[in-house]
C-alpha cells in the first residue's frame, strides 16, 4: 500500500467539482477530506491540520476570503489554493494579499490541479538547508523559515518567504516577473505575472523600510544590499 502524502482538505460547495478533486488528488497518494461550506471547512483545517488547502472563494456561509483571514489572524500558514470564478480577479487578489499562496480559475483541469498542490507543497518543505542570510536590518533563517527584523520576528506566508529568499540568495540580479513565476512557483510559461506584484507589494508592507526588494522598470525586481 502507498503511504500517504498528507491530508489535502478541499472546500467546495459544487458537489460535482469536489469529486472530481477528490478523485484526482486520491490518485495521487494524498487523504482528501471534503466541507461543502466554509464554517464546516474552517473547523476540519483546526482539527485535522491538512497539509494543504483547496479553497473556493464562493462558499455558502463563511466565504473564501473571510476564511482565509480567519486561518492566517489564528496563525495558522497551512498552504492555501484559491479556487475562483472567471469573474473574481478582485477576490483572488485580496485572497493572495490576505495570505492564499495560489490560485486556480474554473474551469481548471484536475492535473493541473494535483500539480499545484504538489508545487505548493515543494514551496512549503523550502530550498535544501542553505545557512541564515542577514541583509541591512533582516534575517534569514532557511532551516526555521523565519525572517526577523530588528530582531523582531516577521509573519510571512510560504511563498513570501521563499521569494524573499530567493531574491536575497541571488543580491543583485535582476529577474523578470516570468523568471520569478518559474525559479519561485515553479510554473514556467505561466502568463499572468500580476500575482508576482501582489506578492512583492505584500512583502514591502510586512517590511516596511527594511524591505531589499527593488524594482527596476521595465524589467523586473531585485534584492539591494542596503548602503552603509
Amino acid at each position: 500500500m502507498t503511504e500517504s502524502k498528507g491530508l489535502v482538505l478541499v472546500v467546495e460547495d459544487e458537489r460535482h467539482i469536489a469529486d472530481v478533486q477528490r478523485l484526482y488528488l486520491a490518485r495521487e497518494g494524498f487523504g482528501v477530506h471534503v466541507e461543502a461550506d466554509g464554517g464546516a471547512g474552517l473547523a476540519a483545517a483546526r482539527r485535522m491540520h491538512p497539509v494543504a488547502i483547496v479553497l473556493d472563494i464562493g462558499l455558502p456561509g463563511l466565504d473564501g476570503i473571510a476564511f482565509c483571514k480567519a486561518l492566517r489572524d489564528a496563525g495558522d500558514w497551512t498552504p492555501v489554493l484559491l479556487v475562483t470564478a472567471r469573474g473574481e480577479e478582485a477576490d483572488r487578489i485580496l485572497g493572495l494579499e490576505l495570505g492564499a499562496d495560489d490560485y486556480l480559475t474554473k474551469p481548471f483541469s484536475p492535473r493541473e490541479l494535483v500539480a499545484r498542490v504538489k508545487t505548493v507543497l515543494r514551496r512549503a518543505a523550502g530550498p535544501p538547508e542553505r545557512p541564515a542570510e542577514t541583509v541591512g536590518r533582516l534575517s534569514l533563517d532557511p532551516v526555521s523559515r523565519t525572517v526577523r527584523r530588528d530582531g523582531d520576528p516577521v509573519e510571512l506566508t510560504t511563498t513570501e518567504f521563499n521569494l524573499l529568499a530567493h531574491l536575497v540568495r541571488h543580491m543583485g540580479q535582476v529577474f523578470t516577473r516570468e523568471q520569478l513565476l518559474a525559479r519561485v512557483w515553479g510554473y514556467p510559461g505561466y502568463r499572468d505575472t500580476r500575482m508576482v506584484d501582489v506578492f512583492v507589494s505584500q512583502l514591502r508592507a510586512k517590511l516596511g523600510d527594511a524591505s531589499p526588494i527593488r524594482t527596476v522598470r521595465g524589467v523586473g525586481y531585485s534584492a539591494t544590499a542596503p548602503r552603509t
